[in-house]
């Protein structure tokens, strides 16, 4: 069987980035949850994407909860929450015993729809926090979500864990709410293998992230917790390999809107394939090629096709309001999200992938019509 061809796997640097602070940290025998990578991770990466503190973790899903432990959600608050994502941004909110209310997405983004968003607001007023989603890379419609946000006096959570390297209007997906997370999760732009990372502008607030994060010692000579804390910290080693990920970082960004391209030139003339939206206001990270399928040959078709070769795909986010655990709780939408799970596709978008390997996508899929 040929070599599989892999959806978005971990790509390591040509250059040897990553060893060098790895063997770094061994050579100083400094491996622990804390050092030198850890602090220089984070400013480098609040550096790159323009934001005044960082908070190195474990997780995108550690990031969303002590992001919404930051913004004040508590037991019984209703937190809004894009549909349309991985279960890791809600999970959280349950975290918090707080109540998640799903809200649908639109055509023209992908993501959050204002529409829908205001709606909500209508119908649920005392709102805690607002959580947006940027999936594949794509900037959700942000001057009006923040405008809705703002008016409602709301903080916003920005889910960038897909979309690190994109702009919206110039700005970094991330940096645009009060709160922004990423993930460098092993299918990730870029990756640590494991670990999030939680940004602000309210340097305060990410320290204390940072305090909850290391179990909420508290600076005593013995070891004293006066609050509840976490083991969200992210390792000094991983950290490291996040350092030599983040100098390849545009790299990346380069060879995923080559493919995205590539597919879009061989695919897009057939009437039946529709690309992911690209907006005059987005620039994407193009993190994963999506397309929706609307005739005879469906996503499952397309998918099975594929494996027969050895090269994985994967379908459009199952909305968290399908999903058993959560669809007891209030959506509010017009079922935008529904037809792009059911309709929706993802292409594989390794940045190892060569042209031999786009080209072979291309000519299994085109069987199919």
């Amino acid at each position: 069987m040929r070599e599989r061809i892999y959806l978005s796997s971990p790509h390591m640097s040509d250059e040897g980035y990553e060893m060098q602070y790895i063997q770094e940290a061994f050579d100083t025998n400094w491996i622990a949850p804390l050092g030198k990578n850890v602090d220089e991770f984070e400013k480098e990466f609040a550096a790159k994407v323009g934001a005044k503190a960082a908070a190195a973790l474990s997780s995108g899903t550690a990031a969303i909860h002590l992001a919404l432990k930051a913004a004040g959600v508590g037991k019984g608050d209703i937190v809004f929450c894009s549909t349309l994502t991985f279960s890791a941004t809600a999970n959280p909110i349950i975290y918090q015993d707080a109540i998640p209310v799903f809200i649908d997405s639109n055509y023209e983004t992908w993501n959050m729809c204002p529409k829908a968003l205001e709606q909500a607001f209508e119908k649920y007023p005392n709102v805690k926090a607002v959580i947006v989603v940027h999936i594949y890379g794509l900037s959700a419609e942000m001057d009006t979500i923040v405008e809705i946000c703002r008016k409602h006096n709301v903080p916003l959570i920005e889910d960038a864990a897909e979309s690190l390297g994109t702009y919206y209007k110039g700005q970094h997906t991330g940096t645009i709410g009060e709160y922004g997370i990423f993930s460098f999760n092993g299918n990730k732009i870029i990756t640590t293998s494991g670990g999030g990372m939680l940004i602000s502008d309210n340097e305060e607030r990410i320290a204390k992230a940072r305090f909850w994060a290391t179990q909420s010692r508290d600076p005593a000579r013995h070891y004293q917790h006066s609050e509840l804390g976490f083991n969200y910290r992210m390792s000094n080693v991983l950290a490291g390999i996040g350092r030599g990920q983040l100098k390849v970082l545009d790299q990346r960004i380069i060879k995923k809107k080559y493919i995205f391209e590539f597919y879009k030139q061989e695919l897009g003339k057939i009437v039946d394939i529709e690309f992911m939206p690209i907006n005059k206001w987005n620039e994407p990270n193009y993190w994963l090629s999506c397309i929706t399928l609307n005739g005879k040959v469906r996503p499952l078709d397309v998918m099975e096709i594929l494996e027969k070769e050895n090269i994985e795909s994967r379908p459009i986010w199952k909305p968290m309001h399908m999903q058993p655990f959560f669809m007891d709780f209030a959506y509010i939408g017009t079922n935008v999200s529904e037809k792009l799970f059911h309709n929706g596709l993802c292409l594989p978008s390794d940045t190892k992938m060569m042209d031999g390997d786009l080209e072979k996508v291309v000519e299994i899929i085109k069987r199919l019509w």
